[in-house]
This record gives structure tokens, sequence and C-alpha cells, in this order.
């Protein structure tokens, strides 16, 4: 059994302080994405006069975004699942993205409001108080991760820090797949998102990141017609998947020896090979810059299952 520890950057120093070096310019065009499909949607695109300089961020992912992009001394609020970086802890309050007040919101006095996939209609809400919004809905690929940042970066003025944030990022991924082993095995892999065995099919962003190393998922195999579709004990033991991913060790408290406790999975491949990999939680779920950490974390299970292979 195993548990991944986060790889470090290829990057000597961490996107933060790069992205102060490069300081808040915004007269630099951004790089233009290669994804014709952009997950973002903005109210307005500021002057260099009207950069916002209230930002309240509801969404863990973009609240990683804006520190990355050295835009911490303009938050002045975040939801309450935002625990990343340390510094989002200074201005970290009780505000849900999923059931927002917007009495709450308004308190703060936003003149922009960063929303992640916006389900309960508070970009109209926010028009109606005369607040911006910016929205950056789940990707599906990183092309779109990259997209994301950059119009981000442009929304809040920090142009030159998103594209240097997008630069690191694409180095870093392509040197992760230029030196992963065996991405031409065609290995199976299964993805738990929870204890009841919801898991994801390659349609989603993250199932997009498994496919990157050529990994297959039985998920994809299932009946249903769900990309979010809950497998079943039996199924997933009959698939015998090569390697599992638990991303659901801090929600649900599982963990690699507990699974090969459950009834019939002792003698899963993945179980016997201890190619079982307790995943973070919030890099499985988040697609800021982190995500290449989660890429590493692929990366060296890959590398554990090839180097037993061999």
């Amino acid at each position: 059994m195993k548990s991944i520890s986060r790889r470090r950057w290829l990057v000597a120093v961490p996107f933060v302080l790069i992205a102060a070096a490069c300081g808040g310019d915004d007269s630099s065009s951004s790089s233009t994405p290669s994804s014709g499909q952009v997950t973002v949607e903005t109210t307005s695109t500021p002057d260099s006069d009207e950069v916002p300089q209230r930002i309240l961020s509801l969404s863990p992912t973009h609240t990683e975004m804006l520190f990355a992009l050295d835009a911490g001394d303009q938050i002045v609020a975040v939801d309450s699942l935002s625990n990343y970086p340390e510094e989002a802890e200074a201005v970290r309050t009780d505000l849900s993205a999923y059931e927002p007040n917007v009495e709450a919101i308004s308190a703060y006095e936003p003149d922009l409001v960063v929303i992640g996939d916006d389900f309960t209609g508070l970009a109209d809400q926010m028009a109606l108080l005369g607040i911006d919004t910016w929205t950056g809905a789940t990707p599906t690929s990183l092309d779109d991760v990259y997209a994301q940042i950059e119009d981000l970066g442009a929304r809040i003025g920090r142009v030159d820090e998103a594209a240097m944030t997008v630069g690191l990022m694409r180095s870093a991924v392509e040197t992760i797949l230029g030196q992963s082993p065996g991405l031409d095995l065609g290995l199976t892999y299964y993805h738990e998102l929870d204890n009841t065995y919801y898991s994801v099919t390659s349609n989603t962003f993250i199932g997009q990141l498994y496919s990157l190393f050529g990994l297959r998922n039985i998920a994809d195999v299932s009946e249903g017609t769900s990309d979010y579709p809950q497998l079943s004990a039996e199924f997933i033991v009959s698939q015998d998947p090569d390697l599992v991913f638990l991303a659901d060790t801090v929600c649900c408290g599982v963990t690699a020896e507990s699974v090969g406790q459950r009834p019939g999975w002792g003698e899963m491949s993945a179980v016997r090979a201890g190619l079982v990999f307790e995943m973070n939680d919030d890099l499985a779920s988040r697609w800021g810059p982190r995500i290449v950490d989660y890429l590493w974390a692929i990366s060296e299970a890959l590398e554990a299952a090839v180097s037993i292979d061999s």
C-alpha cells in the first residue's frame, strides 16, 4: 500500500514569489490558449484605474489562483473551504460557496466576487446590487485551466503574473509527461470519490488528467449515463484495476489499508501489488496551479507500477 507524497515543483521558487517579482503591470498581453473552449464569464473588463481592490472569493480553486497571481492584498474575504495557501486563513470566513448569502457577501463591500460554478444564480443577484462578478466553471482540459488563469489575471490587473504562472505550469506538465514511464502500457485504474464508490469517467477534468498518462478508466465501461457514476463494489472487483486512487481519505477516512479489508478487495491486483494510492482530496477536486502536484502524484504512482512489472 502506498501514500503519495507531493513532489516539489520543477521551479526553484513558488509561484507567488515569482509573481511578486513581476509586479502588477497589466500592459502585456496574455498568451492565446490552444483550447477552443474557455470556461470563464466576466461581467466587465477593468480599465487600468478600475482594477478591483476588494475581491471576495467563493471558490477554493480560484482563491488559490488569486494568491498565485500575487493578489493577496486585493482580497478581503474567501469562503469557508478556502484553506490554501496559508495566507488565505487571514481572510477566511464562514461564507458558503454552495449556499451563498447575498447579504453577508455584500457586507464586505466587494468590488468583485469570484465564483466557481454558479449553480445558484449568484452572479445575477450581485448584478442587481451593482457588484461585478467573475465566474470560472469546471474545466474539461488543462488548456481550459490555463485560459481561466489568464482571464482571471486580466480581470484583476495581474496579466504578467498570469502569463508567468501559465508558463511555469506548461513547462512542468511537459516535463512530468516527458519523463513519466509506462505511458503506453494501457494500465487500468479506479478513482474513488467517496466510500460509496462514486467515481469519474474520462470525460471529466480529473479523468482527463489520468488519460494524459495513457491510463484506462474502468468507470468508462460502467452502465450509466453520468460522468460521475456510482459503481458497485462487485463491479470494481470484477474489473480488477491495476491501480486504485483514493480521493476520499480526508472526507471519508478511507485509507489504502482499509480498502484492502473490504470484502473481496484483498484479491484485487492493485491491492496485492501495493498500488493503492491515497491522493490529496483538495488537489483532486480543484484545478488551480497545484494541479501540477496532482500530476506528479499520478506519475509517481505509474512509476511504482512500472517498477513492479520490471
